[in-house]
């Protein structure tokens, strides 16, 4: 009896952790699966088979949603990685005076409330906000632009604001990692006659390489999850040109006749993308684990 107790004491320790992923993670997973082949609303469901999923082929708003969170995915992070990996390095330089402010003014948009933020780009770039005001005195452009009513300019905001907000996050990762390099690997390779660029793509990028996967793949799952920025700045238009998939599983819950199966399944496609995208991010660096 001792013996078993030893055994299986550990689980005490976490057998109501291991209870509450289950009740509150894994059971709504599986609670939104099966309910992806369910049709109606409240407590008129019924099961419909595969109908929902093969609606997703033929449902254009859908299709509108997967391409521009398609874009802001292509676009947004590989851009907010390659800066925040400048300006790592660049922070991460002991001889760069006020290091200190630089990191606190970059990381400082990331603690900002995601709606206020969101708020303040949409008035800056508003018809009458500062951007219009400054091109027109500066003699850019002769009467101000509508950006949020143009679907390209309404994409490029979008992209802007979530470069903004999360680049000073991923920083903090390869700025910390950068700090456990030994100095004398980058002495040596000067020695050697190694200049900035060759150091950079030489021993910067290969000794992060394990971060750069782990934002990477953060990354990917939060821009498939936009939401806060489309819905505050645009609220999708003009049309469908920003849509996100995140809106319109709002949409399709709250917006329209709720019809919580077909949203349902509309999630399970962002999961669905966000596996797919994991195993294709490790192939890509060769992580073998």
């Amino acid at each position: 009896m001792k013996a078993f107790i030893r055994k299986h004491i550990g689980w005490l320790f976490i057998i109501v952790s291991v209870l509450a992923i289950g009740l509150f993670y894994f059971y709504p997973m599986i609670e939104a699966f099966l309910l992806s082949f369910q049709s109606g609303a409240g407590a008129s469901l019924k099961y419909v088979g595969f109908d929902n999923w093969m609606r997703l082929f033929g449902d254009p708003s859908f299709l509108a949603a997967l391409i521009n969170t398609s874009i802001y995915l292509l676009v947004q992070v590989p851009v907010m990685i390659v800066l925040a990996l400048i300006f790592s390095v660049l922070l991460n330089d002991p001889t760069l005076k006020f290091r200190g402010f630089f990191r606190t003014a970059i990381f400082l948009p990331c603690v900002t409330s995601l709606v206020a933020y969101s708020v303040i780009f949409k008035y800056l770039f508003g018809v009458d906000g500062i951007v219009n005001h400054f091109l027109l005195n500066v003699g850019a452009i002769s009467e101000s632009i509508n950006f949020l009513a143009d679907p390209i300019w309404a994409k490029i905001i979008i992209i802007l604001a979530i470069t903004w907000r999360w680049t000073g996050y991923n920083m903090i990762f390869y700025l910390s990692s950068l700090q456990n390099v030994d100095h004398s690997i980058y002495e040596a390779a000067r020695i050697d006659g190694a200049n900035a660029f060759q150091q950079f793509f030489q021993i910067t990028i290969p000794l992060l390489k394990p971060i750069i996967l782990f934002t990477s793949i953060t990354s990917t799952i939060g821009t498939l999850q936009l939401f806060d920025e489309v819905m505050n700045i645009t609220q999708g238009g003009p049309g469908n040109a920003t849509l996100s998939i995140s809106q319109y599983i709002y949409n399709l819950s709250f917006e329209y006749t709720p019809d919580f199966g077909y949203a349902a399944t509309v999630s399970y496609v962002i999961v669905i993308l966000i596996v797919f995208l994991s195993i294709i991010q490790f192939k890509v660096a060769g992580d073998k684990k």
